[in-house]
């Protein structure tokens, strides 16, 4: 079975390229930005919002050793989904939450994980999920500078801005 390739938005994508590059299973990560309209944005044009990128993670992964669902999982509960264009004290566009999917399975996949997830988000008393679930089919990935490029790994203590539901994704229940 070959690799495949994910792509996932949870807000600075700092701290998500840490939470994704140390599961078990995901070959390699990088970061960088989609969903917009500017061939090639810097760091600088997409904080400005003009663009219309958002800060993405881009996850290639053996799906023998790790699960497009369990990489879901990880998403979900790696930040809040319920707030649109913000995560923490991160306010902006490029910040929302989005899943870019890149085959058939894993649209259908990502949109039942997050009735899932929302079921949960219900139950706990949760607000309503606001992420993006589409197609990465010509909606290009535009790796950010190399100074972004495992940033936390050059930078251990550096700023990780995850703010989370605190609710976790139900167990026994298929993403």
């Amino acid at each position: 079975m070959a690799n495949e390739v994910a792509y996932f938005a949870t807000g600075c994508f700092w701290g998500a390229e840490r939470r994704f590059w140390q599961m078990p299973g995901v070959i390699a990560t990088s970061v960088g930005y989609m969903g917009g309209n500017a061939s090639n944005p810097s760091y600088e044009l997409v904080c400005t919002g003009v663009t219309g990128h958002a800060e993405i993670v881009e996850v290639t992964f053996d799906p023998t050793k790790v699960a497009y669902r369990d990489l879901l999982r990880e998403f979900w509960t790696m930040h809040d989904p319920t707030t649109p264009n913000r995560q923490g004290n991160d306010i902006g566009s490029q910040y929302r939450s989005v899943i870019f999917t890149t085959t058939p399975e894993q649209l259908v996949e990502a949109r039942e994980s997050a009735a899932v997830y929302q079921g949960a988000l219900n139950a706990a008393g949760s607000g309503v999920i606001t992420t993006a679930i589409q197609s990465a089919e010509d909606v290009a990935y535009w790796p950010a500078e190399e100074y972004h490029q495992k940033y936390l790994m050059k930078n251990p203590l550096g700023y990780d801005c995850h703010s989370t539901t605190g609710v976790p994704f139900p167990t026994g229940v298929s993403a």
